[in-house]
């Protein structure tokens, strides 16, 4: 007997977005729809489908229970001039396909090219193992397509907006990095940490460390601490090399003038001139060469 689980994470989006498909509204009357048995090598997956990563592991232990209990939910397809297309259920699709079934229960739904994208994305964020990246995309998508705030959307789907706005801060990471996490090679924690630090470069090169000394992220964010210090005097050592550059030349003018040391602060519309004396008689001698 095919069975269906009931979804919860839909229905917040759908109150706060009336129009907007979601797989509740696919599955609400999946029992009175038609199950049909499809060729495997008709069905392929939607190339536009938020998920882009499946853990082999997972696929393999789904595989087995298929083997001992069957596929127990249809996969949902849409048809088209290729065959069938995956709406939802891909992780089952490659787990038959693994164990070299022939055919598998499906049920036929009729979308729009927007209409897949939604049901596939909401069919995904109902997903423990979905990886942050793709989460973060996943909210990129609902925020900019619906016109929505990130506090909307929390409320809409139960979780804080704090959780929210640090999942989508990893999409500013360096690419490689983004890729790094995708693959589970470092964690969205580690992505956090890294994100305090501006060059791209900086940051890939933070995360094969990462990757190569197999970095905690209390470890990493001592390191990014240090880096962002040292960072710091070397822009204050810039920043006095520049100095010399324009005063030095004014400055030891008026070291010999006065013969002792002066130094000139330069601010970015005023600045100041300091000159040291050491005693009494000293700064009367420095006051008469003024005058």
């Amino acid at each position: 007997m095919i069975k269906t689980k009931k979804r919860g994470l839909g229905k917040g989006l759908e109150a706060l977005i009336p129009d907007m498909i979601s797989l509740n509204i696919v599955e609400e009357k999946i029992n009175d729809e038609k199950i049909q048995i499809l060729s495997i090598d008709k069905i392929y997956p939607n190339p536009n489908q938020p998920r882009k990563n499946f853990d082999e592991g997972g696929i393999e232990e789904l595989a087995n229970s298929i083997k001992a209990h069957g596929i127990i939910q249809p996969i949902i397809v849409t048809e088209d001039a290729k065959g069938y297309m995956i709406i939802a259920g891909e992780r089952r699709w490659r787990a038959a396909k693994s164990i070299e079934l022939k055919e598998v229960p499906c049920i036929v739904k009729h979308y729009n090219e927007k209409q897949l994208l939604e049901v596939s994305l909401i069919e995904n964020l109902q997903r423990q193992d979905l990886n942050v990246i793709e989460e973060a995309k996943a909210y990129q998508y609902l925020i900019s397509q619906y016109k929505i705030t990130q506090e909307q959307l929390s409320e809409a789907l139960g979780k804080s907006r704090s959780y929210l706005a640090n999942i989508m801060r990893l999409l500013r990471l360096d690419k490689r990095v983004i890729d790094f996490i995708i693959e589970g090679k470092i964690s969205g924690g580690h992505g956090r940490t890294i994100l305090s630090i501006e060059s791209n470069d900086n940051q890939y090169e933070l995360a094969k460390k990462i990757i190569s000394e197999g970095l905690s992220v209390r470890q990493v964010e001592e390191l990014v601490k240090e880096l962002n210090n040292t960072s710091k005097k070397d822009n204050k050592i810039n920043k006095n090399k520049t100095k010399d550059v324009f005063l030095a030349e004014i400055e030891e003018n008026l070291k010999s003038l006065f013969g002792t040391k002066v130094n000139i602060i330069k601010g970015a519309k005023k600045g100041k001139i300091e000159i040291e004396y050491y005693n009494e008689d000293d700064l009367e001698r420095i006051i008469s060469l003024l005058k």
